[in-house]
């Protein structure tokens, strides 16, 4: 991130966090590629960063991508970054490198362009956090908690 005003990950609540990945997998969801790509997709993924403690699951449907904050009893294929660190990381290369992949590994590639794109999205909101409306997301920006972890 080498815009000034862009907010760093870190910095970021696990709330405000949730909120701007929900909103850059919905802006993901609308990408003509991915809805290509996932066209002839039933899938119920699994995400999740570990050391949050922040699960989220990810419905492909016929080109629709829904995003939803509870767990999936039927998991298709399980997503899963040990840090909340490793999984920007990954974001900023726009590829999917420190994640723990479990399931069906017919739709890799697909969910590449899935990832590439949402990452995209997600650095785009990083750096000018608004809605769909250019309304500002209110975002809880967090100071360093002691534990390293953040609320």
């Amino acid at each position: 991130m080498d815009d000034p005003s862009a907010i760093p990950p870190v910095q970021l609540s696990k709330r405000a966090a949730r909120r701007l990945i929900q909103r850059a997998f919905v802006l993901a969801g609308r990408d003509r590629g991915v809805r290509q790509a996932f066209r002839e997709a039933r899938l119920t993924t699994a995400w999740n960063l570990e050391d949050w403690g922040f699960p989220f699951t990810l419905v492909l449907d016929r080109s629709k991508v829904q995003f939803d904050r509870c767990p999936a009893k039927k998991i298709d294929a399980t997503f899963a970054w040990p840090s909340a660190e490793q999984f920007f990381e990954d974001v900023e290369s726009g590829r999917m490198e420190r994640v723990q992949h479990e399931g069906s590994h017919e739709w890799d590639r697909s969910f590449e362009l899935l990832f590439t794109v949402f990452a995209s999205a997600l650095r785009g909101l990083l750096q000018n956090p608004v809605d769909e409306n250019g309304d500002p997301l209110d975002l809880c920006l967090v100071v360093a908690d002691p534990q390293g972890g953040n609320a």
